[in-house]
């Protein structure tokens, strides 16, 4: 009851759910967001902010936010896709082509962030639930400070499991940005038994010289039932003093992890076409489309409004995501500071209360290495009453 009342809370502003489009590479968001003095107005929000701090709990005005929640996003990166990389993985032949498989998978949950625009952080207990295809997915906001999402997705044949639990941690370095993103996604084969630990990749924000906002760091993927691992970096390719460049530049090897030896070359761009080489014969094919994967993307709808929680990210937002798409920004703003003032209520409640916050849907705890892990509270993830239209 706890959890329930929660949410309902949550939710009482509205109980209309706004979808907006997810990021793609044909996406409307920038351009129908974007003000002209963009720059200018993102470099005075970190005016007052100190080298070295934490953003965590740093509060964006509704101007600065995308129409969507991060649980939205990352959502998105699972159940919006044109080309099904998930159902790939499965249908692998063999050990490498499984591997291979779920390297472009990896690949196609990275989007085309937007500089100057964020998500909505999420209030807890705030959960999103979709279903595309076969694949039904759930995420919940398991934890408010430090912000810890989880998700489980799983789809109706019984192949294919996904879990994972990542805690975005923002900093500010004086002319840049950087949110490190921890926790591990894990996909899991069930017919074969074989699980891929896969990691994400960081957001840099570039202030000066040359703004921009762009993906950065390593990501491996690990299969420990087969001896397979990839190894990813997300880097921009040689610029001057700062400038130019392309940030979009995906290289990387696939290798046996006891004797290290490379089967296979990565290199290419993850907003185009990543391209996998053989190192024994050195035959090139394309790993990976970014035409195929994530352009033209369809926005998801409500298919069932009764089964709608009052939870759930786009019906908790729904008032203030309204308000941004049609650019009332003291609507937004006000709609936006409901939504927060009161989950901070239901905080000092708890805390008067002497009450402890339990997810509904996943357990929580932390590993020796500071990581978040979660496990899901029910073996499957049920149809949801959001879906995402067939491109067909």
């Amino acid at each position: 009851m706890q959890v329930e009342s929660e949410g309902d809370a949550a939710a009482a502003a509205t109980c209309t759910a706004v979808l907006t489009p997810p990021l793609s590479l044909q996406g409307g968001l920038a351009a129908e967001l974007r003000p002209a003095n963009l720059v200018q107005r993102v470099l005075s929000l970190f005016r007052n902010v100190l080298p070295g701090s934490d953003l965590s709990h740093f509060e964006l005005p509704a101007t600065f936010n995308l129409p969507k929640s991060q649980l939205q996003m990352y959502g998105e990166g699972v159940y919006c896709a044109g080309e099904d990389y998930l159902a790939r993985c499965a249908g692998g032949k063999d050990s490498l082509q499984r591997l291979t498989s779920v390297v472009a998978w990896s690949i196609s949950t990275t989007r085309p962030p937007i500089f100057g625009f964020a998500p909505y952080n999420p209030v807890l207990g705030e959960t999103h639930h979709v279903s595309t295809g076969s694949l039904n997915v759930l995420l919940e906001q398991v934890s408010h400070h430090p912000p810890v999402s989880a998700l489980h997705a799983t789809d109706d044949g019984g192949n294919v499991e996904l879990v994972w639990c990542q805690s975005p941690a923002p900093k500010f370095y004086g002319t840049s940005v950087e949110a490190t993103v921890r926790g591990k996604r894990e996909v899991r084969l069930l017919k074969l038994n074989e699980r891929y630990e896969v990691d994400c990749p960081n957001l840099l924000i570039r202030l000066l010289p040359a703004p921009s906002v762009e993906w950065s760091g390593n990501v491996r993927v690990v299969c420990k039932d087969s001896g397979l691992e990839a190894e990813l970096s997300y880097c921009r390719s040689r610029s001057f003093l700062g400038f130019g460049g392309d940030a979009t530049c995906v290289k990387g090897r696939i290798f046996r992890s006891g004797s290290g030896d490379a089967v296979y070359e990565i290199d290419g761009h993850w907003d185009r076409t990543v391209s996998l080489k053989d190192v024994s014969t050195g035959k090139v094919s394309v790993l990976y489309d970014a035409e195929r994967a994530i352009a033209n993307l369809s926005t998801p709808v409500v298919e069932d409004q009764k089964g709608l929680s009052s939870s759930e990210s786009a019906v908790v937002w729904g008032e203030v995501s309204e308000a941004i798409w049609r650019k009332d920004w003291e609507k937004a703003h006000q709609a936006k500071r409901r939504v927060e003032d009161r989950a901070r209520k239901l905080q000092k409640e708890r805390n008067e209360r002497g009450e402890v916050w339990i997810p509904k849907h996943f357990s929580l705890s932390q590993n020796k290495n500071g990581d978040w892990e979660c496990w899901p509270l029910e073996p499957s993830v049920p149809p949801a009453p959001i879906v995402v239209p067939s491109l067909q």
